[in-house]
């Protein structure tokens, strides 16, 4: 019964990883279509117009 805090911890600290690597993807993702954005903007106003 010594592993049961031990298991508790390891299921928590799990759960936090996934929480906090599904913020910063999502960040990071809102992040790259924003410039990807931006780059046709660019690209737009300099070759086309």
């Amino acid at each position: 019964m010594d592993n049961v805090g031990y298991y508790i911890f390891l299921i928590v600290a799990i759960i936090l990883g996934v929480t906090i690597i599904k913020k910063v993807a999502s960040c990071l993702i809102k992040t790259l279509v924003f410039l990807v954005l931006l780059a046709i903007m660019g690209y737009i106003y300099f070759f086309v117009l």
